[in-house]
Order: C-alpha cells, then sequence, then structure tokens
C-alpha cells in the first residue's frame, strides 16, 4: 500500500515520541491481559491516533474519515478503548508536567483557576442529555475546566447546561485535592457560591472569586481569570469542541483531553498548528 500523503494534524516524530511510550505499553498491557483491538499487525498506534486527532482537529463524522485512515470503526474501537481505560488522561497528565518543568515551574501545581463553557449541541445528543443555561440561553451542555496558572488542564466535567457552576466546582474541587494535593488556592468567578467556597476550606484549598472591574462592559482581562479563558479560546481551534457531538458526556470529556495532548505536544516540541491566523 502506498504511503499517504499527510495532514496537518498528522503527528510528527518528534510529537510521536512523547506519546508512543504510553500508548505501547496500554497495548502491551491488554495484550497481556488476552484484549486485541482490530488488526495490530495492519493498523499501527500511530496510524490510529493521527485518525482520531484528525477528528478532533477537522469535527467530521467517525464515519466521514478519510479512506487513507485505518477503517472508522477500528479507529473508533481504540477511542472507546483510550477513554475508558484513562489513556488521554494519563497523557494529559504528562505532558502537562513535562512542560511546567519546561517553563520552569514545578511539575505539581499550588493553585488552580475554574470555569465554564456552555455550548450547543448537535442533532445526535438526547434530550437527556442536554440543558438550558439560564443566564447565556443556550440549550446544551457545559464544560467545566480546572487548569493551572498555565492555563493547562487539571480536571474536567461535562454536564448538562442547566447544571450551576457551584455543584460542578464542588466535584472539580475534590478531583483536583484528591489528584494533586499540593493546590492550595482556587481563584473561580462570581457565579460559585459560598458551598464551592466552603467546600474548598474542608479540602484545605482557599476559593477566591474575582469579578469584573465595577462599571466595565464589553470585553475585559480579569486578573487570574484570564488564564482559564484562553484556555477555552485554545480548544476552539478544535472544530470538534465547537459544538459538543458526543452521545455520551465521558465522550466529549475524552475530546477535551485529545485537544489538551495536541496543545501541549506542539507547545513541547516548537511546532505550531497552521489556522485562520496564519493565513
Amino acid at each position: 500500500m502506498a504511503r499517504r500523503g499527510s495532514y496537518p494534524s498528522d503527528l510528527s516524530d518528534e510529537r510521536w515520541a512523547l506519546i508512543e511510550p504510553v500508548l505501547t505499553d496500554w497495548r502491551d498491557e491488554r495484550r497481556g491481559r488476552g484484549l486485541v483491538i482490530g488488526r495490530p499487525a495492519e493498523h499501527d498506534l500511530r496510524s490510529i491516533m493521527n485518525a482520531i486527532q484528525y477528528v478532533d482537529r477537522t469535527g467530521i463524522p467517525w464515519r466521514y474519515l478519510p479512506h487513507d485512515f485505518p477503517p472508522w470503526a477500528t479507529v473508533y474501537g481504540y477511542f472507546a478503548a483510550w477513554q475508558h481505560d484513562g489513556v488521554f488522561e494519563r497523557l494529559n497528565g504528562l505532558l502537562r508536567r513535562l512542560l511546567r518543568q519546561a517553563e520552569g515551574r514545578d511539575s505539581e501545581p499550588s493553585s488552580c483557576v475554574l470555569d465554564s463553557q456552555t455550548v450547543k449541541t448537535s442533532a445526535n445528543v438526547p434530550r437527556v442529555g442536554q440543558g438550558l443555561d439560564m443566564g447565556k440561553r443556550i440549550t446544551g451542555r457545559k464544560r467545566h475546566l480546572g487548569c493551572d496558572t498555565l492555563g493547562l488542564l487539571l480536571a474536567v466535567a461535562v454536564t448538562v447546561a442547566s447544571v450551576s457552576d457551584t455543584a460542578a466546582g464542588i466535584r472539580l474541587l475534590s478531583r483536583i485535592a484528591a489528584a494533586h494535593p499540593h493546590v492550595r488556592k482556587a481563584w473561580v468567578d462570581a457565579g460559585y457560591r459560598t458551598t464551592a467556597i466552603d467546600h474548598g476550606a474542608t479540602l484545605g484549598i482557599d476559593v477566591e472569586p474575582v469579578s469584573r472591574p465595577l462599571g466595565s462592559r464589553g470585553f475585559v482581562v480579569i486578573p487570574r481569570r484570564w488564564t482559564i479563558e484562553r484556555t477555552f479560546g485554545w480548544l476552539m481551534h478544535h472544530r470538534r469542541l465547537t459544538r459538543d457531538y458526543e452521545r455520551h458526556p465521558h465522550r466529549s470529556v475524552a475530546m477535551v483531553h485529545l485537544a489538551m495532548i495536541d496543545l501541549m505536544a506542539r507547545r513541547l516540541t516548537g511546532e505550531a498548528a497552521p489556522n485562520w491566523r496564519g493565513t
């Protein structure tokens, strides 16, 4: 079979070297347990990951994958298995630690920022998987993110849009406290109520709301919170995330992890992703 041309979303040799050990360990572990997906002799892990990144970056349905990738059912099978087994979370954690060290920071953060983003859902999302965000008047889902002060992902939850920031923030704080015990400070917006602040205190985290300056109108850069707003902007470069196309919320979480994996791997290798700003 002739070698296909490359796509802008394809992993470079340098980026593949960063994530290959985690994927190889996963495959070896499954083989040891007698679990095999697809035909690994025919479809290597790099081509599978390239196909998954292609979907995340371009936003196409799985069945619309170009034919020079492995069959879409095989690619989706790996995507589902990697999500279920926590592979994307492991890659996110590995690359975040490497990038923090490259930026001269400790590998583990001591503070974080929480916020949410409401997005519309596509027609394939069940009605019970949607909700109405009364503040933004959007029917869809919410992505609740917890990031470090570099804007790198620490925790993510996807809920119906009607779930309050406070309720989801309590869940995020618990996850962050369990996975990142050095975190002692969290900045949030004014929508997070006293219950979230009190919950943070029980975890040893000082939760501080940061409000917009009095009298401000339109777009304003808000101290501390701008880092996570930038993260939401990074996510929007991945068209699969401009709307929530996933039938199940845990698949939406995986798409967020994939976008951050792509971002951090490119930053670690000094590569840029082409987009409209460069044209």
